[in-house]
């Protein structure tokens, strides 16, 4: 009887105290309450009927209606942060950053020796750097969170008589679900029919999955115990039920646990540990550049102590990068959008810088090579070869032979999947096993199908097999099993003979389907066979595998095409050109892999194929050896754990390993890479969750996508360290400059000026060289090594003495211009109230105003490290141009403002004087263009674009 309500018979559902209020509902009334725990079972169809009806819900489900109402009542599926508001302490962490500690010295520095306008300065640029610093993570941790929308769980429920995907969130109490292997249990749920294997590691700790069946009920048990009873957060990895679902969000278990629960605090990536080692070494040479000030100032330029400390702690001020950690975050956010956007959800930011070092891709073939698209192409029986239409409308009665009819029987038997009129639904194999059983005749019905079930042995990744027993109405029982060839094959006694005759499988007859597998299969076919056994009447049901997977009748093979994917073979060539190296590891058949492989371009016409029974041959030393020695190598038939050694053996010998997988079992390889790349449209849930990445379009060449993001978002990394480190000379040389004078050089910088430069002209050039598009060539060189550093040597020289010192060269030489022009000579007052003293603010603002120039010039630099400007393009970075005018209306406020000049002490300069400054970004970034011309004539790179040469 259906008792599902109508919109106008809507009543609440029981669920105020949902897991132990509704845990009673589960308990026959006989059954004793109290003393040691039963248990006795109870006639489970009668309970659950009780439940449903305390529900308020049916076998059926929910109509959507009411559905829509319980999701107002109860509220999302969803665990809600019960952690408070986090924005006050987080605020309150930049300004005790290592860094903001620096200048909180400074300006207690200044306060001491009653510099108090420029420590209110140093104060402001805590401020406002510590809320630059604050809005970037705040805007950088939605990024990631705002993955959820793209890749929602997904669950299938019963609405209005009809199974329906959904996302999780919306599913409410009252709801059937369908569970199948790799999904997430979206809820607390009592099992209705069927049973399942669970990991219930997240609730329980243990590792061992565990059976949980409609078939049982256990009573006064611990509620995790209960075998009838599934819950949130869990994960299926074998077989198939239906649950009605009794709680949702935090009234779950896994709820109850996260109210208790604390968020764990991540630990930083290797690239923050990176960035966080690079701002010390910032902030140790700006301490001791400004302590190793005191003395010279004091000494060689006879000022007082006080005044010694008040430019100490301008200059400390001035070359601490407050910005530096924030930018960097800024990068990889902007950088996890971009791929989010072009099919790669990056869970973790600091994965993709690991992306950018990656060396090594270990890639399935089904889904990720290829289209994921099967269709049946051919049959084959004892009576030979059948070539099939899938788009025929009627089965051809001139093939209808009692091979080919047995086999449709258990292609359409042993199968999940569902044809329908509005789509189909299920895995793409078992979706084109069922096409190919409704060509060969057979009854494709899911409600017969399930009707005649009697028990499945889900499919096993070891195996590779999948068997169900099924019983018609005035039927015997039969064993249905499919699964890969040479797996079927030693299971099996007899084969069908073209009248339909069992008889025994001679040697003859094995070599007959082994010689019609690799046939298949080096047309890059996938090949499943078909085998069944009927079932003696009068015994029990067979409740181990072993014991009915076995003397089994074959019947014949079905072929699948699983066409390769566009743009594959153009991103497997950019992985050979960038040095990274590709890895097939497929379940599939040796021949079909190395067909797809070759076709794709991954190998040649003769790799390296190890077969199943091969690596389980292997030892991990000679599993090393193996990979280390051989180019082009294919596992086929490869179980779960194989891709768990493999990868650990690349990760022993150094590389960066991106591994893919979509299955339950490839989850603990997905985590053991340093990349675990899951499919998000085939891949189970488990394999997302255990992944860093997920493919929305499942598809190999967004791999190589988000690798080249992640080559290009180091590279940016590293510019915006040039950009930072080019600017401490030009900072210093005027104090340097000022203090070896002894007296007779006046200070070429004031330090509210060097302060004005700190914070309002490099933040907006920063910010844009964070978003740099990638340099031509940037896949045509090797991956860079795990241990290499942010920081290097050459890099230093380059930011310090050379870049640094032609743009400090360049502001010295604009200052000593103006100062002699004015008939200054070394020695000579320029003190307030004398004749020189515009001519002097007019000097500093020349220097000020020079570094400005230089900085821009050295902004178009670093934008490439070997490549010629022309040939990533001057205007391609419109960011930067963007920052680049900013900083230009910015400089011409602090000079052209009569407040920003009384502050500053800056001056307006002469037409003149302001063409002098044009050239200065020109020559800075002249000199650095024809540097890297001369590096690319003695080391040309392999692979680099001809512009650049």
């Amino acid at each position: 009887m259906d008792d599902r309500l109508s919109p106008n018979q809507a009543k609440p559902a029981v669920m105020p105290t949902p897991v132990r209020t509704v845990r009673t509902h589960l308990h026959h009334p006989a059954v004793p309450t109290t003393g040691e725990p039963s248990m006795t079972a109870v006639d489970p169809e009668e309970a659950a009927d009780r439940l449903l009806r305390d529900l308020r819900t049916s076998w059926q489900g929910l109509t959507t209606t009411e559905a829509q109402r319980r999701l107002l009542q109860f509220g999302p599926n969803t665990l809600v942060r019960r952690g408070g508001r986090a924005w006050p302490k987080e605020l309150a962490r930049q300004f005790t950053h290592p860094l903001a500690l620096l200048l909180w010295l400074a300006a207690g520095l200044l306060l001491i020796v009653g510099s108090h306008l420029v420590a209110t300065a140093v104060v402001v640029i805590i401020v406002v750097n510590a809320a630059f610093a604050f809005v970037q993570e705040q805007q950088a941790e939605r990024a990631v969170e705002a993955l959820a929308k793209y890749l929602p769980q997904q669950a299938k429920v019963d609405r209005d008589g009809a199974v329906v995907e959904i996302e999780a969130t919306q599913i409410v109490p009252g709801d059937i679900v369908v569970i199948e292997e790799g999904d997430r249990i979206p809820a607390d749920m009592r099992l209705l029919a069927g049973a399942i294997e669970v990991d219930m590691s997240a609730l329980t700790g243990e590792s061992v999955p565990t059976v949980r069946s409609a078939a049982t009920e256990d009573v006064n048990v611990p509620l995790l115990s209960a075998h009838e009873l599934v819950f949130s957060g869990t994960n299926c990895t074998g077989g198939q039920a239906r649950g009605v679902v009794f709680a949702t969000g935090m009234a779950t278990e896994i709820g109850r646990i996260a109210a208790l629960s604390q968020r764990v605090k991540p630990e930083p990536s290797p690239l923050e540990s990176q960035v966080r080692r690079v701002a010390w070494v910032i902030a140790a040479v700006s301490v001791m550049l400004a302590m190793s000030f005191i003395p010279v100032a004091t000494l060689a330029a006879h000022l007082t102590l006080i005044n010694s400390l008040v430019f100490a702690a301008g200059l400390l001020a001035g070359m601490v990068p407050e910005g530096l950690l924030p930018v960097i975050t800024l990068a990889l956010a902007v950088a996890v959008r971009e791929l989010g956007s072009r099919g790669a959800l990056v869970k973790r930011l600091s994965a993709v810088e690991t992306l950018g070092s990656t060396d090594v891709i270990c890639t399935d073939k089904t889904g990720t090579l290829t289209q994921n698209r099967m269709a049946p192409v051919a049959a084959w029986t004892s009576a030979g070869r059948l070539n099939l239409d899938v788009e025929a409308s009627h089965w051809d009665t001139a093939h209808d032979v009692p091979p080919l009819r047995s086999l449709g029987r258990i292609a359409a038997g042993c199968n999940n999947a569902q044809l329908e009129a509005g789509g189909n639904s299920g895995d793409p194999t078992e979706i084109a096993v069922l096409i190919a059983a409704r060509q060969l005749g057979a009854t494709t019905s899911s409600s017969q199908r399930e009707a005649q079930r009697r028990w499945q042995f889900h499919f096993d990744p070891e195996l590779k097999l999948m068997s169900t027993i099924d019983k018609g109405a005035d039927a015997p029982a039969y064993v249905h099993t499919k699964g890969a060839p040479e797996q079927v094959l030693p299971l099996c006694t007899h084969i069908l003979d073209p009248d339909g005759t069992a008889l025994p499988l001679e040697e003859s007859h094995r070599r007959q389907v082994t010689e019609a597998v690799d046939k298949l299969a080096a047309e890059g076919l996938r090949v499943l066979a078909f085998a069944e056994r009927e079932l003696p009447s009068g015994r029990p049901t067979p409740q181990r595998r072993a014991d009915a997977e076995r003397d089994l009748c074959l019947s014949g093979l079905i072929a699948l095409l699983d066409p390769p994917r566009p743009g594959v073979a153009d991103a497997v060539a950019q992985c050979h050109t960038a040095g990274i190296r590709i890895i097939v590891i497929t379940g599939d058949h040796p021949l079909t892999a190395k067909t797809i492989a070759e076709r794709v371009g991954i190998t040649g016409a003769e790799p390296t194929v190890v077969s199943d029974q091969q690596f389980a041959a292997l030892n991990e030393p000679q599993l090393a050896e193996l990979i280390r020695n051989q180019p082009e190598v294919i596992f086929a038939r490869a179980s779960p754990e194989a891709k768990l050694h493999i990868a650990e053996a690349l990760r022993a010998d150094g590389h960066v390993v991106a591994m893919t997988g979509d299955g339950v079992n490839d989850a603990p390889a997905l985590r053991r890479a340093d990349i675990g790349v899951a499919m998000g449209l085939s891949g189970t849930d488990v394999a997302r969750e255990a992944a860093t990445m997920v493919l929305t379009d499942d598809n190999f060449a967004t791999i190589v996508t988000a690798v080249r993001a992640g080559r290009r978002i180091y590279d940016n990394v590293r510019k915006f360290i040039d950009y930072i480190f080019a600017h401490a000379t030009p900072e210093t040389v005027p104090f340097l400059v000022f203090a070896l004078g002894g007296g007779l050089i006046p200070l070429p910088l004031t330090i509210m000026q060097l302060l004005a430069f700190d914070v309002g002209s490099e933040t907006f050039p920063a910010l844009a060289l964070s978003r740099e598009p990638a340099e031509p060539g940037i896949m045509s060189r090797p991956p860079r090594p795990r241990s290499e550093g942010v920081i290097r040597a050459p890099r230093l020289v380059r930011a310090w003495l050379f870049l640094g010192g032609i743009a400090a060269a360049l502001q010295m030489a604009g200052f000593f211009y103006v100062l002699t022009r004015a008939g200054w000579h070394p020695g000579m007052s320029v003190d307030a109230g004398t004749t020189l003293h515009h001519a002097y603010q007019q000097a500093t603002t020349m220097t000020f105003l020079g570094m400005i120039a230089g900085q821009v010039g050295t902004a178009f630099a670093v934008r490439t490290q070997r490549a010629s400007l022309r040939a990533i393009g001057v205007f391609s970075n419109r960011y930067l141009l963007a920052g680049i005018g900013a900083e230009i209306a910015l400089a011409a406020a602090f000079v052209c403002t009569p407040a920003m000049r009384a502050v500053l002490g800056t001056a307006t300069l002469p037409i003149s004087d302001l063409l002098l400054l044009l050239p200065f970004p020109v020559i800075v970034w002249g000199a650095d263009e024809l540097l890297r011309f001369v590096i690319r004539r003695r080391t040309p790179s392999v692979g680099e674009p001809a512009a650049e040469q």
